[in-house]
């Protein structure tokens, strides 16, 4: 049974770990970016990038939610302070939203 239980907790660290690759690849290539309301957005259309940023947001958006009950704030708080955040921890070459458009950092 601990073995299982192992199995599994490594499972998910090892896919945990694949998917931030897999950000970082799609980050690098220009095909995401930041935005201001804390979740990633779609810069340029590529196989498999629309699934990355709905797991992504999706995965955001359930912390922002325990964050705001945590902190007894709205959600949309939460996502404004996130954002601010990540654009301004983007690093230089990636995109971020600013005004309606993809500025590269």
């Amino acid at each position: 049974m601990k073995i299982k239980l192992f199995i599994a907790t490594l499972m998910l660290l090892v896919s945990s770990v694949a998917s931030a690759i897999e950000l970082d690849e799609a980050k690098d290539k220009g095909y995401v970016g930041e935005q201001t309301d804390g979740y990633l957005g779609i810069v340029q259309a590529a196989p498999e990038v629309t699934a990355l940023v709905r797991d992504v947001n999706d995965k955001r958006r359930e912390k922002y939610q325990q964050l705001a009950k945590q902190n007894n704030i709205t959600l949309a708080q939460v996502e404004a302070l996130a954002g601010k955040k990540a654009v301004e921890k983007t690093q230089p070459g990636h995109y971020v939203l600013l005004n309606g458009d993809w500025v590269k950092k």
